[in-house]
């Protein structure tokens, strides 16, 4: 369950930090593709050679009752400034939409781009159902209404929807001989994974950035997160370890005085009051595993939050520490804290599906980059599985860090780990065109 919250709430964070924009859609017609761009409202104002469409897509793909005809519009993202066409054969990046919308996620995965550029790929976001504006049942209300509607959200369903909307794709765009890459991260990178693996002769190979495949059935510690995230904060500082570990017990104590609440209220400057002290060690707690999951460069928020507290004034009692490092937290510098309603609801695609007991476990070319220091790969692959099925990772890495936009300034270990993956897709490309050539020439002189 505390995985799960905070994987909620890192889900709500991504939403949040978005810019909510609309976006146009020009260089539609270079694509060839039927139907007409359609413009989304009130989203993130993507760069105007992202073009946005719909596709008429099954419900379900399973079954063949009369429900099961029914069609939904799910909305995808094609980026063609960088594609070296069809008769080349260029590649396909295809992104395997997460719990979203695809606009955020192809406004800050700028890595897709950058590799985009150097192997003339064409670049495809498809939104996963249930998630973004891609809803099936047309409205929101309705789709999440029982758990009928609810039965087609799945990620069974989501690896059909791709596969269906890429052989759509690669038809109308006479791009049969385009090979595919799956990309993606965090929950879209165990996407892109189980498509490698489910559906091999449509992707021939897959990204799979901070990817917890293995967080199923006991494979992996369950408790495996949090002991990440200790691990993190115990490296940063052990004062600042044995200071928040104490805060737990005080937090307790301090509640059960007469006016308590209100006096953990006052010193935490919430927007609201408490309604227990489990409800501001929850909200510690998420603030905390965020910290540690996205503990990005430049800033470390890990560092800079323990910095907090390890720097607060001499005779600053223990939650005054608690309470200045929260303030300078990733969650910080707002003029109170907004304590989060954590109770799981139907109305949360992302806590319907339920990451531990829904995702649906399904091998080759698959490439699994996870960072020691992030907590949600504790479950992730951290060493090669076979010459096809290989791990890049680092021990300073953050959650999905290595698909976001290069910058000047990353760190040298984060330029090689991209560089890497470059490395081992251009291998796989080059297979590809060697067999497909080869193919060709004994067709001629057959």
């Amino acid at each position: 369950m505390a995985l799960r919250l905070s994987i909620q709430l890192l889900s709500w964070l991504v939403v949040l930090l978005a810019i909510c924009v609309s976006a146009t859609y020009p260089k539609t017609a270079r694509l060839g593709l039927s139907g007409k761009a359609m413009e989304s409202k009130s989203e993130v104002r993507l760069p105007p050679e992202f073009v946005t469409y719909f596709y008429t897509q099954t419900l379900d793909h399973f079954n063949y009752r009369p429900e099961s005809y029914t069609t939904f519009q799910q909305r995808y993202i094609i980026n063609s400034v960088y594609w070296g066409g069809a008769n080349t054969s260029s590649p396909i990046f295809v992104y395997t939409g997460d719990e979203a919308s695809i606009t955020d996620v192809a406004m800050v995965a700028g890595f897709i781009t950058e590799i985009a550029s150097h192997f003339k790929a064409l670049m495809v976001f498809i939104e996963h159902r249930y998630y973004g504006v891609s809803m099936p049942f047309g409205l929101r209300e309705e789709a999440f209404s029982n758990a009928s509607t609810l039965g087609y959200f799945s990620s069974t369903q989501a690896l059909a929807d791709y596969a269906e909307l890429i052989t759509y794709l690669k038809r109308n765009l006479s791009a049969e001989n385009s090979p595919v890459i799956a990309v993606g991260g965090s929950y879209g990178g165990m996407l892109a994974s189980w498509f490698r693996l489910k559906y091999p002769h449509i992707a021939m190979g897959a990204l799979a950035s901070s990817a917890p495949i293995l967080y199923f059935d006991d494979i992996t510690p369950q408790n495996g997160y949090f002991v990440v995230v200790t691990k993190d904060f115990r490296e940063a500082s052990e004062s600042c370890y044995d200071t928040i570990r104490q805060s737990w017990f005080e937090i307790d104590r301090v509640a059960a005085e007469p006016n308590g609440l209100t006096v953990l209220s006052q010193i935490f400057s919430t927007c609201k009051p408490l309604n227990s002290s489990q409800e501001l060690k929850d909200y510690l707690g998420l603030v905390y595993a965020a910290s540690a999951q996205y503990d990005n460069p430049p800033d470390y928020p890990v560092n800079m939050l323990c910095n907090a507290i390890d720097g607060a004034p001499e005779g600053t009692d223990i939650l005054g520490r608690i309470s200045v490092g929260l303030n300078s937290s990733i969650f910080g510098h707002q003029p109170c804290n907004y304590i989060f309603d954590l109770k799981p609801s139907n109305k949360s695609g992302w806590i319907w599906q339920d990451i531990k007991s829904v995702l649906d476990n399904f091998g080759s070319n698959i490439i699994f980059s996870n960072g020691l220091r992030d907590p949600y790969s504790s479950g992730g692959v951290l060493q090669n599985i076979s010459d096809s099925v290989v791990a890049i990772y680092t021990a300073q890495g953050a959650h999905c860090l290595d698909l976001l936009t290069p910058l000047p300034s990353d760190p040298v270990w984060l330029v090689s780990q991209r560089n890497t993956e470059i490395s081992i897709i251009e291998g796989w490309l080059t297979e590809y065109m060697n067999a497909t050539l080869a193919s060709n020439t004994h067709g001629r002189s057959g």
